[in-house]
């Protein structure tokens, strides 16, 4: 029987996690003529999610099956890679451990899919479930946590706009799209566990897509929540998840030039990215210590300034590995 969606949720020890998204996902409405499925990439947990999905399997619909795999290679990527080798739908709606779906998630990601055959990429809203309340200013920063809220009007992201791509949470990737374009091995691994090493892999395999010439879109009919624990707004972690973020950034431009413009862009880039330290350090200084959204927009910048030597040591250590 032909699949037309696949559901493929990433987990790490997501035990407590795993009953309430499988929950929602038996909540959905509208999707009797739809063939679709659920796929969970385990990527090496060491708690109780493999005995709890199994539990879940003993009772699950046979309509819509529940299928569960170990990816033992440690890092996002690979569980959207083993993801990818594993769905049988053509097109597939990556879902976090900690992501709740709205009730007609499937059919609504399904139908725009369906509806917009050039679109190799698209998702939509995702709002927040805070365990308390963030830091003030928290807006200007809350794309890093996955928080997104464009607007009310779908439309199509801008190729030559830098940095505005959707976050991988929710994320629908065209099957197809991804097989033409995205690279056997990516450089940027993605989350580690719950280590925050090499963030930016999703913005690597959206750019791949979009280079391709496959259009990524934003519809705000498709809605999933994001559930955030009160220690992700504590602030040690959102300077190491910024931090990490502005990291990968040399790489993401540098995908998105041809190979000749790559030599001046490094310059032109790298001395924007030092007028914008300068500027930022001294309208703000005197305000780092006490205010944490102007310290992380702070180190935002000086990682994005050093982000080409990050992503070189990140290059020179695979070369040394292989």
């Amino acid at each position: 029987m032909t699949v037309d969606f696949t559901v493929a949720i990433r987990t790490y020890n997501g035990e407590k996690h795993i009953p309430k998204i499988l929950e929602r996902l038996r909540s959905q409405i509208n999707t009797d003529q739809i063939s679709w499925e659920v796929v969970i990439v385990d990527n090496n947990s060491t708690d109780n999610t493999a005995k709890i999905i199994q539990e879940h399997q003993a009772n699950w619909p046979t309509s819509y099956p529940l299928k569960y795999y170990l990816e033992p290679k440690q890092g996002a990527s690979f569980t959207r890679k083993r993801s990818i080798q594993e769905a049988q739908g053509y097109l597939i709606g990556f879902l976090d451990d900690d992501n709740l779906p709205e009730s007609n998630w499937v059919a609504a990601a399904y139908a725009f899919g369906k509806s917009h055959p050039k679109a190799g990429a698209y998702s939509g809203q995702i709002l927040p479930q805070f365990e308390t309340k963030p830091p003030k200013n928290f807006k200007d920063i809350e794309v890093f946590l996955a928080i997104i809220d464009r607007g009310k009007t779908a439309f199509c992201y801008n190729q030559h706009k830098q940095g505005v791509l959707p976050p991988g949470a929710g994320l629908v990737i065209r099957k197809q799209a991804w097989l033409e374009s995205v690279p056997d091995q990516l450089l940027l691994v993605g989350p580690q566990g719950k280590s925050l090493a090499a963030k930016g892999e999703d913005m690597e395999i959206l750019s791949y897509i979009q280079n391709a010439g496959w259009e990524i879109w934003y519809s705000p009919e498709i809605c999933i929540y994001h559930k955030i624990p009160s220690w992700r707004m504590e602030r040690e972690y959102l300077l190491g998840l910024v931090g990490k973020s502005g990291l990968t950034r040399h790489h993401i431009r540098m995908i998105r030039l041809k190979p000749w413009q790559r030599p001046l862009a490094f310059f032109l880039y790298f001395a924007n990215d030092c007028r914008q330290v300068i500027l930022y350090f001294i309208k703000y200084f005197n305000v780092l210590n006490q205010d944490t959204v102007a310290a992380c927009q702070m180190i935002l910048f000086v990682s994005i300034l050093i982000s080409p030597f990050y992503i070189w040591k990140i290059h020179w250590s695979k070369k040394l590995s292989n």
